[in-house]
């Protein structure tokens, strides 16, 4: 079998391609059970031979207010007629964060938000082009599905390297973090900002299970990434949100940039990030230093890629 056909026949991918929802499902209900003990949730451990770690299925079944034979269905990935009340009384149960929340909805209840998986190109407004070049001193891109980076403006390319010299596949953060080098050298904590892409690309993959470009780009990254294969296998997923990012950039060096990211109106599938540093810090005079050298500062080097 050649490396294409086995990036699509991952884990959690049926014949065709699409992740399994089903499959998906029931492994994400068993690894948020895993990590729950019982005395977490208030319950008594008796259990010097536990055969399974974290809860077990009766333990959750209980604290949920449902029939174990009940649980035991859903957690095989049946999740069909299941209400959004027992859904909310496992999340609550399991203490899933919003997101996890969401994305255990979006396995069980697909027929309530499925949108037909779309393929066609993601376009972004011209008046957010506008907005991206008028962010002057402003590291900001805009990200959509599958985590390809659509839109950036010049301080950005200072910051990361110039993505306009990449083929268009190529812009995509995931690919940038797990296959390119210089972006492990690049983020100070490298596994951090990995855990980040991955936890949004499977929260990306729950809201869209049967888009085939979004299971071609998991199962690539199975294939050829390590570090992909074990931190996808954590079903740990989070939307965008804001933080911290300590950098070590080629020409300017350490940078502590705060980042924000905001889902776009009209588009919820697109989010701007925008980076900045604290006023009067030793960042704020690199980036600075980055804007007057403008497209110099790719040019001499930075991150963008070699090829």
């Amino acid at each position: 079998m050649d490396e294409q056909a086995e990036a699509v026949r991952q884990p959690g991918a049926d014949a065709g391609g699409a992740l399994d929802r089903r499959a998906e499902l029931s492994e994400f209900l068993r690894s948020r059970r895993a990590r729950l003990k019982p005395e977490d949730v208030g319950l008594p451990d008796f259990g010097r031979h536990r055969r399974v770690p974290g809860l077990r299925r009766e333990e959750l079944a209980q604290l949920a207010g449902v029939s174990v034979a009940y649980y035991t269905r859903l957690e095989q990935g049946n999740g069909r007629n299941v209400s959004a009340e027992v859904l909310d009384a496992i999340a609550r149960a399991l203490r899933l964060t919003d997101a996890e929340h969401a994305h255990l909805t979006h396995l069980a209840k697909p027929t309530a938000h499925k949108k037909k998986p779309s393929t066609r190109p993601q376009h972004v407004r011209a008046s957010l082009h506008h907005l991206l070049g008028v962010l002057e001193g402003v590291p900001a891109y805009i990200v959509g599905r599958r985590s390809e980076i659509l839109a950036w403006n010049r301080m950005a390319a200072a910051v990361f390297g110039d993505w306009a010299e990449l083929p268009q596949q190529e812009r995509n953060w995931a690919r940038l973090v797990f296959l390119r080098p210089e972006y492990r050298d690049l983020f100070v904590d490298w596994e951090q900002k990995a855990i980040d892409i991955v936890c949004h690309l499977r929260y990306d993959a729950g809201c869209q299970p049967d888009d085939p470009r979004l299971s071609a780009l998991v199962g690539e990254l199975s294939v050829k990434s390590e570090d992909f294969r074990r931190l996808w296998a954590t079903h740990d997923v989070k939307e965008k949100s804001h933080g911290l990012k300590l950098m070590r950039h080629p020409l300017v060096g350490d940078l502590a940039l705060l980042y924000e990211s905001f889902k776009l109106a009209g588009d919820g599938e697109q989010a701007m990030v925008t980076y900045h540093a604290e006023p009067g810090s030793a960042s704020a005079e690199a980036l600075r230093l980055l804007a007057s050298w403008g497209t110099d500062a790719t040019r001499a080097g930075t991150t963008a890629p070699r090829r």
